[in-house]
């Protein structure tokens, strides 16, 4: 398993955010290149992170331990 900073660092706006869009604009990215950042790391891990009901995104229970686990690491940058 390979995970990057980068990765860690989207997840954590997108699940602060809890929207894609919103995470983009404060990354300064495209939304599609946000999304891929985080279906790459949900391939990685294994799991999902999110769940969409309609427009809303919701962390699941393994993402809410990813976020702690990326708060951590990006606090310490």
């Amino acid at each position: 398993m390979h995970l990057t900073l980068r990765q860690l660092k989207v997840f954590e706006v997108v699940a602060r955010r809890l929207s894609y869009r919103r995470a983009a604009e404060e990354l300064f990215l495209t939304q599609p290149a946000v999304s891929m950042q985080v279906k790459s790391l949900e391939k990685q891990l294994g799991v999902a992170l999110f769940e969409q009901l309609g427009k809303r995104v919701h962390l699941t229970g393994a993402g809410q331990e990813v976020l702690a686990y990326a708060r951590t690491v990006t606090q310490q940058l």
